[in-house]
């Protein structure tokens, strides 16, 4: 354990220790963050495009993330809506770091926050039980 990072031990514990409505809030603070970092970035007057690059990319990894931890069968009309909109999500970073784009930037933040801000009702009124998830993952639309 030498030469650990304290801040990154930090964040692991604050991970593990969770509740799935704290961890899918996470998520998209990760996400917001990123693309946070993009905007920035894409404001500077020498750009950095590989930094920008992989702020989207994380941006983007993020919201794969919470793709795969859609559950279909509990979560249905709910689950399948997400999908669409995480999919379109991913499709508007791709379009953004291809053309360096702040636009589709903007437009995903704000998608993201809305429902950051709805994941944060539901965790408040459901203490932070989103479903019971067995498959080992995230259950976010069960």
């Amino acid at each position: 354990m030498k030469g650990n990072n304290p801040l990154q031990a930090y964040r692991e514990t604050q991970i593990k220790t969770a509740n799935q409505g704290k961890l899918i809030i996470m998520l998209y603070d990760g996400a917001i963050k990123n693309i946070n970092l993009a905007m920035e970035l894409l404001d500077e007057k020498k750009k950095q495009y590989d930094r920008i690059s992989n702020s989207i990319i994380k941006a983007q990894d993020i919201i794969t993330e919470l793709i795969v931890s859609l559950d279909f069968e509990k979560g249905g009309d709910i689950a399948k809506n997400l999908f669409s909109l995480y999919i379109f999500m991913n499709r508007q970073l791709l379009d953004a770091n291809i053309n360096k784009d702040k636009a589709p930037l903007e437009s995903v933040k704000k998608m993201l926050s809305d429902l950051r801000e709805a994941w944060a009702e539901v965790a408040k009124k459901t203490g932070g039980k989103i479903a019971e998830n067995n498959g080992g993952g995230v259950n976010i639309a069960g």
